[in-house]
């Protein structure tokens, strides 16, 4: 299949905005390779090089991305087919004011860890841990506010989840004319939480198809199918208003497959849902509600 590549250096963004110019445009059932740039834009090569505060720039998303014949109530639908990570390095960092942590006893910040990446597994002190390369921020332009691409929102933006990988797919509600996407802020390695607030963050390749879904269903914030469930997504100050976005949403979902009110998809959801989070360290949190494909289909 042939591929359109799409690089950092013809665009990146650092906002999600209403408004944006897109570097290019594309139409529904496009094979694209996006290149993305380390979040810390290469700031950090060393042990030795440390940030001492969240720059202003901070996260580059390779886009924005137009889709052609695109419109606001549509569902943009992303098939994430492979990660590949570029750098012979990663880095994981911490830094003063940032992180779940920060300022407890014998949490030191500005800190700085480069992890070695060789054969699929990367090197912490020493440990070895397995590679599985996440998209850190992906959204689409917002419906009116616009936010930095540190901060998760229901476009989209710096989510953190780690569903955002290989073989699953990301859908994003457009609140635009043409959708306009962008991605980045990717990591070698990252568990669910964030904790530090730093992933394995490294430069990447990201094989993926952009299409448009025809369907009934007025997505609200991102959904992500993975081979085994579906999984709404949504972001807040709180944990507990991000999870009741977020299992509102599986309530909405489950309701309309299988015909039921929304006491009883409530009730279900109760059943058969699981609250995941994804992270706990941006300006919002975000968590998700994953739904067996044996309980909900096709959503969309």
């Amino acid at each position: 299949m042939s591929r359109e590549s799409v690089t950092h250096e013809q665009g990146a963004i650092y906002e999600f905005a209403p408004e944006m110019d897109p570097i290019v445009t594309v139409e529904p059932g496009t094979a694209l390779t996006i290149e993305t740039r380390d979040s810390l834009d290469g700031a950090v090569q060393a042990d030795s090089d440390v940030i001492e505060e969240i720059p202003e720039e901070v996260n580059a998303a390779t886009g924005p991305i137009a889709v052609d014949g695109t419109s606001p109530g549509d569902v943009l639908e992303i098939e994430i087919e492979e990660i590949r990570v570029v750098e012979p390095a990663g880095r994981i960092i911490t830094i003063d004011g940032f992180g779940l942590l920060d300022g407890q006893q014998g949490i030191e910040a500005p800190e700085s860890r480069m992890t070695p990446i060789e054969d699929g597994r990367l090197s912490f002190e020493g440990i070895d841990v397995p590679i599985d390369p996440v998209i850190g921020t992906i959204g689409v332009a917002p419906a009116g506010e616009s936010y930095t691409t540190l901060v998760p929102h229901d476009h989209g933006g710096n989510l953190d989840t780690t569903d955002m990988s290989a073989g699953n797919t990301a859908y994003f509600p457009v609140f635009q004319e043409r959708a306009l996407f962008a991605m980045g802020d990717c990591k070698a390695a990252m568990a669910d939480g964030e904790m530090c607030g730093t992933g394995s963050e490294v430069a990447t390749e990201i094989d993926l198809t952009v299409d448009v879904v025809e369907t009934d269903v007025q997505l609200e914030r991102p959904l992500v199918e993975t081979p085994e469930a579906w999984k709404t997504i949504a972001s807040a100050e709180t944990m507990e208003t991000a999870c009741e976005l977020a299992n509102g949403d599986v309530i909405e979902l489950l309701a309309t497959e299988h015909d039921l009110s929304t006491t009883e998809a409530y009730m279900l959801s109760s059943l058969v849902g699981g609250l995941e989070i994804s992270q706990v360290v941006d300006p919002l949190v975000t968590v998700r509600n994953a739904v067996p494909k044996e309980y909900l289909s096709d959503p969309l």
